[in-house]
């Protein structure tokens, strides 16, 4: 019997004024999309740092929803996830989500991405897409890919 994975996280408010969730939301979010031990970041931003690390680290120039950088693999994969509070709540808004089920969504997708999945080709993003919908449906949240707007 192989034991579950652990979680080692910290998480970070970088902006005063947000409406992300606190701290043990995020880290039951996260937990439910560990596939191996993990030693990770949380990092709440506005949207100055989201767009300044996305034009340093991706070479384009806006905020993006979330970040993952990853800094080792083995034995424990270890990194950052950046979470834009103002692009994730005008996302939710936009496409008729409600906040929290957003947050959820972009945690399992930072912590996933974190792991080794990805979704530059398409058989990959299927493949990450179908995971995160059953992680999200699983915490009780709808399918983050219908978009009710």
């Amino acid at each position: 019997m192989t034991a579950a994975p652990r979680l080692n996280l910290s998480v970070q408010y970088a902006v005063a004024e947000t409406r992300a969730p606190g701290r043990t939301r995020l880290r039951r979010w996260a937990v439910v999309a560990l596939e191996r031990d993990c030693a990770v970041t949380l990092r709440i931003v506005g949207a100055a740092e989201g767009r300044r690390l996305n034009r340093e680290f991706r070479g384009l120039d806006y905020a993006t929803n979330v970040l993952t950088f990853v800094y080792d693999q083995d034995p424990v994969v270890s990194g950052d996830i950046a979470l834009c509070a103002p692009v994730i709540a005008r996302e939710a808004r936009d496409q008729g989500k409600t906040p929290e089920a957003h947050w959820a969504h972009l945690v399992v997708h930072g912590m996933l991405h974190l792991q080794g999945h990805d979704h530059e080709k398409a058989r990959e993003a299927r493949r990450m897409e179908a995971l995160e919908t059953r992680i999200v449906m699983e915490l009780g949240y709808p399918d983050p890919y219908r978009i009710a707007a």
